[in-house]
């Protein structure tokens, strides 16, 4: 897949999210550089990534009854960093699919 046509995901990070902080993905760490870049307060993913969304109440119904699974992908992203010399994490940040 070449650079034009490759899906790209951006995660805002709080206003108050300062370095040394740490990336999650599905609960699995990820590395900057590797996983990730950082660019203008935002993570950037080489990789795009989805969130479920609300359910209409016949699906979360049929899930709840046990009738239906919930099998759409649900990526979450997470980031723990310090505020005020206290460990925080912001969990499930929107998810934004950059178009290439």
């Amino acid at each position: 897949m070449s650079d034009k046509t490759r899906q790209r995901t951006r995660i805002q990070l709080p206003s108050d999210v300062t370095r040394p902080f740490e990336v999650f993905v599905n609960g699995v760490p990820q590395r900057e550089g590797t996983d990730y870049i950082v660019r203008d307060g935002a993570l950037v993913f080489e990789r795009p990534m989805k969130e479920e969304g609300k359910l209409g109440l016949i699906r979360w119904a049929s899930i709840t009854l046990g009738i239906a699974g919930s099998y759409k992908q649900n990526d979450s992203v997470d980031v723990a960093y310090e505020r005020d010399g206290r460990k925080v994490v912001a969990a499930k940040l929107p998810v934004e699919v950059m178009e290439p």
